[in-house]
């Protein structure tokens, strides 16, 4: 189970692992993977061999080692963790898009949201977590294999209780009459994002919020036109995201200048200073870096949030 619900309605990981859990095995930051925890199955990698039965009492978070020494961490299956090791049946939303799409839907438990382009379920685990417990999620997908691939995961992450699943083309046919004036939020990802907008409105409660992603600015240009009827405060963001890479290493020497400023000393004086002008020490100990990731990702797509007008 992926999150379990305790009796002071919170959830929770504070429990031990057990037969059946779903767990992220993680071997380093970029070498992940779920594993269903099964009492006589085992995991073989570079590490070595990990008996699931040594799991099986352990808390989320305990490190286990192998038959030759190699450790691995148990981790808990969290939404942020899932959208990093989950099946690509679609292109997916990711943590930064994720955590912003949450923020400016204003999403608190008990909220009803209606998603329409399920996917792969990355932004639904998130969006059932922050409406957990008392809230839902119905998402559509049109695709009838999808939609039953996703509603197996969700099974699968103990979503079931907080994720509706319907095969619906929200384009052609819209959300659901049964809805009209029901939902807190909308969350759009379809190519034309403009046909759902009226219908959205019709689900929305009077300064209901409504989210649309699209990669390209085309779409961002219809949607907004759609959007200036019935809806007001209307915004388009790109969220780009930089990581950085802290690791210990050795420094060029250096000296301060007139300004208060380190710089790299020329290489003969390198070779016959040991202290910059003001005494700095000009040595290569090692030295805690921090540079820019060379594999930062770049534009995923433009987020475009309006609000539902009051009408008094």
């Amino acid at each position: 189970m992926m999150m379990c619900v305790d009796s002071a309605k919170k959830i929770s990981f504070n429990r031990c692992i057990s037969v059946g859990d779903l767990v992220i095995v993680y071997e380093r930051h970029d070498t992940m993977k779920a594993v269903k925890v099964c009492e006589d199955a085992v995991l073989q990698n570079r590490f070595g061999v990990f008996k699931h039965s040594d799991w099986i009492g352990k808390h989320f978070g305990s490190k286990v080692f192998s038959n030759k020494g190699g450790f691995i961490y148990l981790l808990a299956p969290t939404p942020e963790l899932w959208t990093l090791v989950l099946s690509h049946r679609t292109q997916i939303l990711y943590i930064a898009d994720i955590s912003f799409v949450i923020m400016y839907l204003e999403l608190v438990p008990g909220c009803l949201v209606f998603e329409s382009g399920t996917g792969s379920g990355s932004l639904t685990t998130s969006l059932a977590r922050a409406v957990a417990p008392t809230g839902h999620v119905y998402t559509f997908d049109f695709h009838e294999e999808r939609a039953a691939s996703a509603r197996e995961d969700f099974e699968r992450n103990g979503l079931s209780s907080l994720v509706t699943v319907g095969v619906r083309d929200i384009q052609g046919e819209g959300f659901p009459e049964d809805f009209c004036g029901k939902a807190d939020s909308v969350f759009l990802d379809l190519p034309q994002p403009w046909l759902a907008i009226p219908s959205a409105r019709k689900v929305l409660k009077q300064d209901g919020v409504v989210c649309s992603f699209s990669p390209c600015i085309e779409q961002v240009q219809r949607s907004c036109e759609t959007l200036r009827t019935g809806f007001t405060d209307i915004r388009t963001f790109e969220v780009l995201l930089r990581t950085y890479e802290v690791r210990e290493g050795k420094m060029e020497s250096c000296e301060s200048n007139e300004t208060g400023f380190l710089r790299s000393l020329p290489c003969k004086r390198r070779q016959r200073s040991g202290v910059g002008s003001n005494g700095t020490e000009a040595s290569n100990s090692p030295s805690v870096m921090a540079r820019p990731s060379a594999e930062a990702r770049g534009h995923t797509g433009y987020l475009t949030f309006a609000r539902l007008q009051r009408f008094s």
